[in-house]
Formats: C-alpha cells, sequence, structure tokens
C-alpha cells in the first residue's frame, strides 16, 4: 500500500482505521505472528514512511526494537522497477553510458540504440557494476521513508504490510529443522564478527556492541559457529575449546525456505516445460560424523558418477566444489551439464542461491530442486550407483585416510564398469559420446581397461 510522504497524525491514524475495514475477515484479530497481528503492520509501514526509528516504533506498538528490527529485516522484498522513462537498471555507470545493441543487431527494444534505457542491458555488458545503494546496509534497511524513492532506478527493499503478513503466515506455517536465516544475513552477520573475533575479542563482547546490526541472540551466534557458516571455527574462540560439549549440535540448514519454489512438484513441473533438460542427481556419502565424507554428482543420463572428497558435511563445502566445477568447465559447459541439479533436503545442500548463481555475468548456471522428505526413491539413480561405491568403501569404513586421488581412481573403475541399461556400453564410454573426451579429462575422468577393473575394497588398500 502506498502512503504519502507528508501526512498529519490525524490523517494517517483515520486511514489505519480505514485499512482496518479492508482486512479480510480470516485476518481480523488473527495473529499469523507470535509478536505482530496485521493492524500493527500497518503502523510499522507509515511509520518507516515517516523516517520514525525502530525504537520509536517499539514503543508505540509495545514491542522491542529488535522485534521491529527482525520484522522489518525478514518480511521485506526486493523490488526491481525503475522511474517514468528509465527502466530498472543498477548499473555504476548507467549516467555515463553510451553502449549500443550489446545484444546484437537483432534487438528489437524500442531503446536499443541506448543499451542503458533497456532493462536487459545488464545481462549483456561486460563492463556491468552493480550499485548498491547504501540506505540498504543500515537501519532501517528498506526504501520506504527515502526521499530518492520515486527516481531510483537501483533494487530496492520495500517493506508492505500485507505482504509482510503473508510472509510471516507463511514463516509460520513451515515447520522444519535449521536456523531461522538465509544465506545474505549469515553473510552479513559473518562480516561483522569473523573480523573482530580474528583480533581476539569474545562473541560476547562482539555481540553487546553490535546487538541491534546482529538482530539474533547470543546463543545462536554460538550455533551458527557450531554449523560452520562463518569464516572462524571454535577453535578461534579460545573459551570455548577448553569445555567439552554438553549435547549433540542439531542440524541447521542455511535457508530454512530453501525449498520454496524447488519442491519435487516444483522439479516435474520444470521438466514438463522443459523435457529437454539432461537431470543430475546430487547426494553425500558419510561413515563417521565429524569425518571425511563424499559428494556425488550423478548424471542420469549417463550413469557417469563425480564424487569428491570433503573434510566436513557443511553447505559451504558443496558450494566450493560447484564452484570449482564451474571454473574448470566453463560457464558454457558448466550450463549445459548442470541444467536441473535435483538433491535431498540434507543440511549441506540447504543454500541453493549459492549454488545456482554465480559472481559473474551470466549469473543465472542451474536449477536446484529438492525431493520430498523421506523419498530417496526419487533420485533412485544415484542411490543405486552409491553401491558400486559401497563395494569399494564398505559401511563403516573411514574415509579419513583417503584422498582425492584416491577417490578419482575409485570413479575410473566404477565409471568403466558396462551397465546393461547402456547397451552394455560404461557410463564413460556414454558420457564421452554425448559430450566429448575433452570435458572428461576437465572432470579428472581416466578410462580402466575391462580386465584391470577392481570393486573390491583392495582397490585403495595402501
Amino acid at each position: 500500500m502506498d502512503f504519502p510522504l507528508q501526512i498529519q497524525e490525524t490523517d494517517w491514524i483515520v486511514g489505519l482505521f480505514f485499512c482496518y475495514a479492508l482486512i479480510p475477515d480470516g485476518w481480523k484479530g488473527a495473529t499469523m505472528s507470535k509478536f505482530l497481528t496485521y493492524e500493527d503492520r500497518l503502523v510499522i509501514a507509515q511509520l518507516l514512511q515517516e523516517n520514525v526509528s525502530f525504537g520509536v516504533i517499539g514503543k508505540m506498538l509495545g514491542k522491542d526494537r529488535t522485534t521491529i528490527a527482525k520484522e522489518i529485516k525478514k518480511h521485506s522484498y526486493d523490488k526491481k522497477s525503475g522511474r517514468p522513462g528509465y527502466p530498472y537498471n543498477p548499473c555504476k555507470h548507467r549516467s555515463t553510458c553510451k553502449a549500443k545493441k550489446l545484444c546484437g543487431n537483432s534487438c528489437t527494444h524500442q531503446s536499443a540504440y541506448k543499451c542503458s534505457l533497456c532493462s536487459d542491458c545488464t545481462l549483456h555488458c561486460p563492463d556491468f557494476a552493480e550499485d548498491i545503494c547504501s540506505v540498504k546496509t543500515k537501519p532501517p534497511y528498506v526504501c520506504n521513508g527515502c526521499s530518492q524513492l520515486p527516481k531510483c532506478t537501483l533494487l530496492k527493499r520495500i517493506y508492505g504490510p500485507a505482504d509482510a503478513h503473508e510472509m510471516a503466515h507463511q514463516s509460520i506455517s513451515e515447520s522444519r529443522t535449521g536456523i531461522l536465516s538465509n544465506e545474505d544475513d549469515i553473510a552479513r552477520i559473518n562480516g561483522i564478527i569473523s573480523p573482530l573475533v580474528k583480533n581476539g575479542q569474545s562473541l560476547h563482547q562482539i555481540y553487546i556492541e553490535h546487538v541491534d546490526e546482529i538482530m539474533c541472540s547470543e546463543k545462536t551466534l554460538y550455533n551458527y559457529v557450531d554449523a560452520q557458516l562463518f569464516d572462524i571455527r571454535n577453535i578461534d574462540l579460545t573459551r570455548k575449546v577448553k569445555y567439552r560439549p554438553r549435547y549433540k549440535q542439531p542440524e541447521f540448514k542455511v535457508d530454512r525456505g530453501c525449498r520454496i519454489g524447488r519442491s519435487y512438484t516444483d522439479f516435474q513441473k520444470f521438466l514438463e516445460a522443459k523435457p529437454e533438460s539432461a537431470v543430475v542427481q546430487m547426494d553425500s556419502v558419510i561413515r563417521r560424523v565429524g569425518g571425511k565424507c563424499l559428494l556425488t554428482i550423478h548424471f542420469v543420463e549417463t550413469s557417469l558418477m563425480l564424487a569428491f572428497l570433503r573434510d566436513s558435511n557443511t553447505s559451504a563445502s558443496v558450494i566450493q566444489i560447484i564452484n570449482l566445477l564451474d571454473k574448470v568447465l566453463g560457464n558454457e559447459d558448466f550450463s549445459r551439464l548442470f541444467p536441473v541439479i535435483l538433491t535431498d533436503n540434507g543440511r549441506e545442500f540447504s543454500n541453493p542461491k549459492a549454488i545456482e548463481k554465480r559472481d559473474t555475468i551470466p549469473c543465472s548456471r542451474t536449477n536446484v530442486f529438492y525431493c520430498d522428505p523421506s523419498a530417496p526413491y526419487q533420485k533412485g539413480a544415484c542411490e543405486v550407483n552409491h553401491e558400486l561405491i559401497r563395494r569399494i568403501l564398505p559401511k563403516g569404513s573411514s574415509f579419513d585416510d583417503l584422498t582425492q586421488k584416491d577417490i578419482f581412481l575409485m570413479m575410473d573403475h566404477i565409471n568403466s564398469y558396462k551397465r546393461k541399461k547402456l547397451n552394455n556400453r560404461s557410463p564413460y564410454e556414454t558420457f564421452s559420446f554425448y559430450y566429448g573426451e575433452d570435458i572428461l579429462k576437465k572432470l579428472g575422468c581416466k578410462p580402466v581397461a575391462a580386465e584391470n577393473i577392481i570393486l573390491k575394497p583392495k582397490l585403495l588398500k595402501k
């Protein structure tokens, strides 16, 4: 809902009562959030328009200022919009840009003669550099009360009461294991605490000095460190390493809402729209909690499987491998090999945006979807191929003494093993037929002669 920039106190109070009359009956009196009602959110939106501080808003609503800060940070949304005559354009060079027809002579856009007036120019321009407004990085974290809002063409952050209430309702209906933060929140908090911890400060000291910026409890910070979501580890907390943990840490997810728009049903709809897309299934093989583990990547069409050794089963380790594959293969080959990734609901896959996007243009590189909970059969091809890994690395064996060279050797033998479903060809041969030997060399795959294939533990005996 749009509010005028200048409004008298009596007028906006009357306006709130008018808005209340428009609220759906099902929303009236319903507390979709533990703390705030829809009427509260109407007041927050109006006071943000008037640039009122979190503390004053909290006093008016009888809430703590951190409650207001969390509400705005959590339930605001990004909006790509420009101003009359100028479309959305977040490039730093937009005011001085003289580029023309970056997308080719076939461009039919009315503004082809001047790419800065085209909303798609950022996808093609090699000189694109995003201009991020500082308003979103400090309180109030949204653009509602900004005087430059009517003429801004950058990415905006907006708090709307109706949208916020809907988001709160959806968030409450979600009951998943994990933390109530997304990757952006984690990165923001990490940027605050990690440098200070490395300078010798304790989490307690950092928390009391930056409580308004961090917007979570001190205990939550320790949980994030335990889950290895930051650049620092428990060993960097000099006092904590002296104590033995009293209980097993729960499973944490980077983004609790990671499945929204990425469910198995969404996966099926995607394939219906793009049936030519090759599917890649991704999974983890774990032998000992806290020890080394494997990330497996299975190309369903060719039955070729890649495996990568990781020191711990974290989201960061998965992203590191994906980024490495992207760099080795190049943008074009990566997108051709990984149009769709299907995985399970493990915590290590709970940062889909970091998997789907790269830092360079083109930003989009793949699409991540999740199986239904307790439904491993939905990625059965990957699970079946794990049986070959278990022949070489039986259940109960440790991965701690293995190297990535060992894993490459194991997968070379598995990928050279002929399959009936591939017309008695090996995954290596089938993949080579579809994508070429050069791609296999980039992936570190080598063929093994049939008489030399070993699918027993003795393959890795040292």
